[in-house]
């Protein structure tokens, strides 16, 4: 009997995590998950309690040995782990330069001790900033804000050790993910989670500026195939770009979930459009997204529950929320 091969999933708990474990144990992995569980959900994994095929370890990233036994006979490594609300990082910097840089060495470091035959890091678009569209893994990186940084200088390190090491590298410039399990964390972010609290309560849909920017909306199940992809075709040390290359107007979406809408102010900095060109992915790695974004959100509404105790959002919180955003990034050369 042929062992099965291991993964390990950092972030394993959280939204993307929990999918890529679900993918991985269909294709017959066993998996290892770290995951300290501040931002991820042990009951993400729970429907896998007895699968003898996952291990979680809640521990932080950066706790990790160069030589951890967690990593030890790993033939894939899925990072996925670090802070992943954006509005907070301008408040934070330096926590979010620890975990999503220092914390991306740590895996590295772990990964090229236990010789893996690919590590696949789970980068930002956020690093092209305001970009022109569609947008290609050639476009000049300007990120805007520090999360953005913080994923760019994560996935500058990935290919930093791919140069120097000779570790086996892939990175995924992930688009505007959605999908059950999203994060329902304290912060204020993403549109998704945002809604469907709302619709729950019933109360309007909080639109940034006229709802009419658009978003590369990407269904979840999709981004955790473009990872296994990465990871297993021969092509290394490559960027991709995982959306699905069809914005979708914040409109649109409001109106295949149905309610009334307030109106908040457009945050500086955000792009009023953010547009993945695929054709890397498509010809290199052979991916292509499967979920229209009509079937994607219909699956969403199916679990909404899942939304139920997340932060409810108005536009007084939401104000209050982004202050700190405004006062920095309307004028960016303000110092104090």
């Amino acid at each position: 009997m042929t062992a099965k091969k291991i993964a390990v999933v950092t972030g394993g708990a959280g939204f993307v995590g929990s999918h890529m474990v679900d993918l991985l144990l269909t294709r017959g992995f066993g998996v290892r998950v770290i995951d300290n569980l501040v931002g991820g959900r042990a009951e993400n994994l729970a429907h896998h309690a007895r699968d003898a095929g996952v291990v979680l370890d809640e521990r932080d990233i950066r706790s990790l040995s160069a030589d951890d036994s967690l990593f030890e006979g790993a033939t894939y490594v899925f990072h996925f782990a670090g802070i992943g609300d954006i509005v907070p990082s301008i408040e934070k910097p330096a926590e979010y330069m620890d975990v999503n840089i220092q914390g991306t060495v740590k895996v590295l470091e772990a990964a090229r001790a236990a010789k893996v035959a690919k590590t696949v890091y789970a980068a930002s678009s956020s690093c092209y900033g305001l970009a022109e569209t569609p947008t290609a893994e050639t476009h000049p990186i300007q990120p805007q804000y520090p999360y953005a940084l913080s994923k760019y200088l994560g996935e500058m390190a990935v290919m930093h050790w791919h140069q120097v090491y000779g570790l086996p590298v892939n990175a995924i410039r992930l688009f505007n993910a959605y999908g059950p399990r999203s994060r329902t964390s304290g912060a204020y972010g993403a549109v998704f989670g945002v809604f469907l609290r709302q619709k729950l309560a019933g109360k309007p849909f909080t639109v940034v500026g006229d709802g009419t920017q658009t978003r590369d909306f990407i269904y979840v199940t999709d981004v955790a195939r473009g990872f296994l992809a990465a990871a297993e075709a021969p092509v290394v040390g490559e960027a991709f770009n995982v959306g699905a290359g069809n914005p979708q107007s914040v409109n649109r979406l409001v109106d295949l979930l149905g309610g009334e809408t307030v109106s908040v102010p457009k945050r500086p900095g955000e792009p009023d459009c953010t547009w993945a060109d695929i054709g890397k992915a498509k010809r290199l790695l052979g991916w292509a997204p499967q979920v229209s974004f009509e079937e994607g959100v219909a699956s969403v509404v199916e679990n909404i529950d899942y939304w139920r105790n997340a932060p409810l959002w108005d536009q007084a919180s939401i104000a209050e929320a982004t202050e700190t955003w405004f006062r920095y990034l309307t004028n960016p050369a303000r110092t104090a």
